[in-house]
């Protein structure tokens, strides 16, 4: 059994406490507990969080843990909070923080050298305050050897689900993500930004026809197919798309290609030509050029990177 603390401060997000929904749903998939969670403060007793929420906490007493997580919130912390995020290495084989928790990691000086991220609304102050720490604004989360951070609260899911298939494998990792009703996995060095949210169409015909080509990406999605599900003419529907857009059809298939192919690159269990194949690229070369234009690397640079990064 894996023993997890997460850690709260006055302020601490409701949001925050999703993260352990995960390992929840991975005790009761497996049928035993493979995760003792125990919410941790530096003096226990009751927290108060945001809106109104009041949660009771234990003090780490002398106990040592596989991993200790910061929550996010409203607030950064005192120097109680500080101090003790200071010391959680020594009570604790892993550290991560979700969100603006990475702040308590940096001014306890446990980011100092290392890669992180944060919520992107505040990567920039992160790096400008501290400027020992890589950060890297887009990322959905980073591992740099025993020290984790994750970018939004949400995206604390997926930092989590990464802890659970570093601990049990992929195949439990894929059973909590359907269960959350979440993607298995949205990579660590995936962006924070997709491209569905980018797009932003006005109306719902538009909508439906990205959900429809974000479905279906190894049809060949040609600008006839997608009228047709929007029910206009391959005119109409080009003017539209790209009065709402800002892109043409062509080019907002690419990137949601391009989007899904790299997180699949990034999980080393796919061939470069079933990725190829599964995406629309049609064949590795096609992809291969895509790739090179879009991050300045071809695939497998990328794959290389990822599998370092999970390494370190």
């Amino acid at each position: 059994m894996i023993s997890v603390g997460f850690v709260l401060h006055p302020g601490f997000s409701p949001m925050g406490l999703s993260v352990l929904s995960a390992f929840e749903v991975a005790n009761l998939h497996a049928r035993e507990k493979l995760y003792d969670v125990t919410l941790l403060s530096p003096n226990g007793g009751v927290v108060h969080g945001s809106m109104g929420l009041q949660v009771n906490s234990q003090t780490v007493s002398g106990r040592y843990f596989d991993l200790v997580i910061i929550g996010g919130g409203m607030d950064e912390g005192g120097p109680d909070v500080i101090d003790f995020v200071r010391h959680l290495p020594d009570i604790s084989r892993r550290v991560a923080a979700t969100c603006v928790g990475a702040f308590l990691l940096a001014e306890a000086g446990l980011l100092d050298g290392r890669r992180a991220t944060t919520h992107w609304a505040r990567a920039r102050e992160l790096q400008q305050r501290f400027p020992k720490i890589r950060v890297e604004e887009d990322r959905i989360f980073i591992r740099d050897g025993p020290v984790w951070t994750s970018a939004g609260m949400t995206a604390g899911i997926d930092l989590v689900l990464a802890f659970i298939e570093d601990d049990f494998g992929a195949d439990l990792a894929r059973a909590v993500a359907r269960k959350l009703v979440v993607y298995h996995r949205r990579a660590g060095g995936q962006s924070q930004f997709s491209t569905l949210l980018e797009l932003e169409p006005t109306s719902d015909r538009i909508q439906k026809v990205l959900t429809y080509a974000r479905r279906n990406l190894a049809n060949r999605l040609s600008v006839e197919e997608l009228a047709g599900v929007a029910n206009l003419s391959p005119r109409q529907f080009s003017r539209a798309f790209q009065a709402e857009t800002g892109q043409s059809p062509a080019k907002a298939v690419e990137n949601m290609r391009l989007e899904v192919a790299r997180g699949m690159m990034e999980d080393t269990h796919h061939t470069i030509d079933m990725v190829a194949r599964e995406t629309g690229f049609a064949d590795r070369d096609r992809m291969r050029r895509a790739f090179i234009r879009a991050f300045g690397q071809p695939p497998q640079t990328i794959r290389r990177s990822s599998a370092l990064q999970s390494a370190g």
